[in-house]
């Protein structure tokens, strides 16, 4: 019986689920995460600059080294772009899809 006792512990369900109102101050960290994100999106756009003009630096110097560097900053810089402009989407997907395990 001692066993069943355990299995029954560890399927226990506590009931509790993301609430929209439940603390004050929800509506400033939801802009404070906002400006967060345009932040890192205007950093991005930056770093895509400096790295295109160092492909372009290294390709007419023949800089291969530069170059190379160059083309690694640009494709950093287009991943973290999508990544920022994909936050909403992916944390909602993996929230709901941690929501469907039982």
């Amino acid at each position: 019986m001692h066993a069943l006792d355990a299995v029954v512990q560890l399927a226990y369900d506590p009931g509790i689920s993301p609430n929209e109102g439940g603390l004050p101050g929800l509506s400033v960290l939801k802009e404070v995460m906002g400006s967060i994100n345009l932040f890192g999106l205007i950093a991005v756009v930056g770093s895509m600059a400096v790295s295109a003009g160092v492909w372009a630096w290294g390709h007419h110097s023949g800089g291969h080294q530069a170059e190379a560097n160059g083309k690694k900053g640009v494709l950093v810089s287009a991943g973290a772009a999508l990544l920022l402009g994909a936050a909403n989407g992916i944390v909602t997907f993996f929230s709901t899809l941690g929501s469907q395990v039982r």
